[in-house]
C-alpha cells in the first residue's frame, strides 16, 4: 500500500474534509465523494486513514507532564447547560497567581488535541482552563463523528454561555491574577470573537479561523484581539473583510494574520491539514500575544 504524504492530496481533499467536518457532507455521501479521489495507487481506506486526525501519535503535553497540575473540574453554568466539566492545568512550580486562559474546543466536544493545546498553554505560565461543552450529553464520546452529532444537539448561544461562565470561574480562581484571555479553534473562533464582545473584562481573545460576530456587537468590544486566518479557508475569510472594517471604524486594537496556503484548522497537528510553518508562527505570535496583554513584566513566569 502507497504511503501517503500531504502532496499526494489534492486541494479537493482537503474541502471535502472540511465540509464534512462542519457537518455539510453526511459521512455517506463524503465518502462517496472521496472515493473518486483513490487512483493511482490510492484506495479510499488508506486516504481516509490519512486525512482523518490521529490524536495518540501527535500529543505533546502529556496529561502527567510533571511540570504541570492538570485535573478535571466542573463549575455552573446556569445560562447555559449546567455542570461542565473542564480540564484544569497549570504550572506545579507556579510563586504566587498567574493569569489565566480559556480554551476553547472545535466543533466536537473536548478531545485529545484541544486538551493537549490547554497543557500547552499552561506551560507557558498560565492557569488554563478548557471546558468541554458535551458535558451536558456525557462529554466528549472518544471520537470526533459523535461528538460532532453530539455537539449539534446543543445551541450554540447556550454553549457560549459555558464559556462565558468558564470565564467567571477562571477570573475567581484563587490562583488566577483575574486578567483572563481566550482562544479558540474554528467553533471556538466564533466563541473567542463573541466573548471579546460580551464579556467587559476579558483581556485578550485569540480567534483561530473562527466566525466572526455580528458586526452590531463589535462597538461592544473591549479585549485586545488576535486574529489568525487561514488564506485558503473561504468558508470563514468571506466575513473577514467587512469584521475589519467594523474594527477600524470602532477603534479596535487589533492584529490579524492571514497565513499563505494554509488550510482551515491549519493549527490541529493530528491532521494532513496541519502546517507546521504557519502553526509554530500563530502559536509564538499568540503567547506573545497573552504575555504582553495578561502579564506583569515583575510576575513573568515561564516554565
Amino acid at each position: 500500500m502507497k504511503k501517503l504524504t500531504k502532496k499526494d492530496i489534492k486541494q479537493e481533499v482537503f474541502d471535502l474534509y472540511d465540509a464534512y467536518a462542519h457537518n455539510k457532507l453526511e459521512r455517506r455521501e463524503f465518502m462517496e465523494k472521496l472515493s473518486f479521489f483513490a487512483v493511482g495507487g490510492i484506495t479510499l481506506p488508506s486516504l481516509m486513514g490519512f486525512i482523518m486526525p490521529n490524536y495518540p501519535d501527535n500529543i505533546q503535553v502529556s496529561l502527567d507532564h510533571d511540570q504541570l497540575k492538570t485535573e478535571t473540574i466542573s463549575y455552573a453554568s446556569p445560562k447555559g447547560g449546567g455542570e461542565i466539566k473542564a480540564q484544569l492545568s497549570r504550572p506545579k512550580d507556579a510563586q504566587g497567581k498567574l493569569p489565566g486562559i480559556v480554551v476553547v474546543h472545535e466543533n466536537r466536544g473536548l478531545n485529545p488535541h484541544i486538551a493537549d493545546v490547554g497543557r500547552r498553554a499552561a506551560l507557558e505560565g498560565f492557569i488554563t482552563l478548557s471546558p468541554d461543552a458535551l458535558s451536558p450529553l456525557g462529554g466528549y464520546p472518544g471520537n470526533d463523528d459523535d461528538g460532532r452529532a453530539m455537539q449539534r444537539k446543543r445551541d450554540r448561544d447556550e454553549m457560549l454561555e459555558d464559556f462565558i461562565a468558564a470565564f467567571d470561574y477562571l477570573k475567581g480562581h484563587e490562583e488566577c491574577t483575574g486578567k483572563v484571555g481566550v482562544v479558540g479553534f474554528c467553533f471556538g473562533g466564533w466563541i473567542s470573537n463573541m466573548m471579546a464582545a460580551k464579556v467587559p473584562d476579558l483581556k485578550a481573545a485569540v480567534p483561530f479561523y473562527g466566525g466572526q460576530p455580528p458586526l452590531e456587537m463589535v462597538p461592544q468590544i473591549q479585549a485586545s484581539l488576535l486574529l489568525h486566518y487561514a488564506e485558503l479557508d473561504e468558508r470563514v475569510n468571506v466575513g473577514w473583510s467587512a469584521y475589519e472594517e467594523a474594527l477600524k471604524e470602532n477603534g479596535k486594537e487589533y492584529q490579524a494574520y492571514i497565513y499563505p496556503n494554509a488550510n482551515h484548522g491549519f493549527h490541529n497537528d493530528t491532521t494532513p491539514r496541519y502546517d507546521e510553518e504557519a502553526a509554530k508562527l500563530a502559536w509564538k505570535r499568540t503567547m506573545e500575544f497573552f504575555n504582553e496583554k495578561l502579564k506583569d513584566s515583575k510576575n513573568f513566569h515561564k516554565i
